[in-house]
């Protein structure tokens, strides 16, 4: 062979090679309702997980869409479920009319504490959640739970009665009922929509994680905040996922990579969660607003009153309600 064809077919040896390289990267999109680039806990795990798959070297990176760029918070998890989206950090309650057991994610009272919430994390409880999710199409690669609390432009929201004639929003159904029976109306949305319905009147007040609370800037417009403390009636399950399609569709080399991950991104989250209250407190007092948190006693009147309204309608209604709720309550 001359050497004109012996170098041409270097030349289309390398070429073949370098194809085959970039063939063999696969990008998978995730997705999430949260500003970027903003200190939002939420999108850094999810940053954390593109930043340690890359650093992997196993063919995969992640490409991240914050600020619900991609997809509508509530749209993400039916496409997760169909394979049109890959990842996406989900307030698995926003699910919960496709599953309702994912309203046992935001039960009123379930929680109380951050060290609960680690503990619920390695419980029969979460087996149980996790066994729904997986059959709906999805699969856990971060586990994070995030307090929250009450915030409103009429009152201090302490007790029971002093939601009575506000309009307020909640997170999930399990919220929406524990309220309504406490007198106030509702007003459904996701947590990205809270500060521009408060501006146009449409809300007195709203629940909300400590992290929504600051990111979307919701001191600019309440006169007082109902911090998390000692007796945190809000607490959410808001994890990282990945559409079972997709996972299918990867090596064992890669789901490995994601795994490692993700157990990176939620051991961050860990050492963030009681941080994201106290940094919500210091700003909303910096802004002018009042904060409070609740007794002892306010909160046990808001668990009386959720086990007459969103405990017994979960396991009324619910396919293994009780039996989640008893799962729960039962980690010490």
């Amino acid at each position: 062979m001359k050497r004109s064809n012996l170098a041409f077919a270097g030349a289309l040896a390398l070429a073949a090679a370098i194809g085959s390289t970039a063939a063999a990267q696969t990008t998978l999109r995730a997705s999430h309702q949260w500003p970027g680039g903003q200190g939002d806990v939420r999108d850094e795990m999810v940053q954390i997980l593109a930043e340690e798959v890359a650093a992997a070297d196993v063919g995969l990176e992640i490409q991240v869409y914050p600020g619900a760029s991609l997809f509508s918070p509530r749209e993400q998890w039916g496409a997760m479920a169909q394979g049109r989206l890959d990842i996406s950090a989900f307030p698995l309650d926003y699910a919960s009319g496709r599953h309702p057991e994912f309203s046992a994610t935001l039960m009123p009272g379930l929680v109380r504490n951050h060290e609960r919430a680690q503990r619920l994390n390695d419980s029969e409880f979460m087996d149980m959640i996790k066994d729904v999710i997986q059959e709906g199409g999805v699969r856990v690669l971060s586990d994070a739970w995030l307090a929250g609390g009450f915030a409103s432009k009429e009152r201090c929201i302490t007790s029971p009665d002093t939601v009575e004639g506000q309009t307020m929003r909640a997170a999930g159904p399990a919220f929406d009922q524990l309220l309504a029976e406490a007198g106030a109306s509702i007003a459904s949305m996701p947590s990205s929509e809270i500060y521009s319905a408060m501006q146009t009147g449409v809300l007195d007040g709203a629940n909300t994680s400590s992290g929504s609370f600051v990111s979307y800037r919701i001191y600019e417009q309440v006169t007082c905040l109902t911090a998390p403390g000692e007796n945190a009636l809000w607490f959410m399950y808001e994890p990282i996922l990945i559409s079972e399609r997709t996972w299918d569709g990867l090596n064992a080399e890669q789901q490995e990579a994601l795994m490692a991950a993700g157990q990176a991104a939620e051991e961050y989250f860990a050492e963030q969660a009681a941080q994201l209250d106290e940094t919500m407190v210091e700003v909303f007092r910096e802004n002018g607003v009042e904060v409070v948190t609740m007794s002892p006693d306010d909160y046990q009147a808001w668990l009386e009153l959720a086990q007459e309204s969103s405990y017994k309608t979960f396991a009324e209604e619910v396919p293994n309600g009780q039996e989640l709720i008893d799962a729960a309550l039962a980690v010490e």
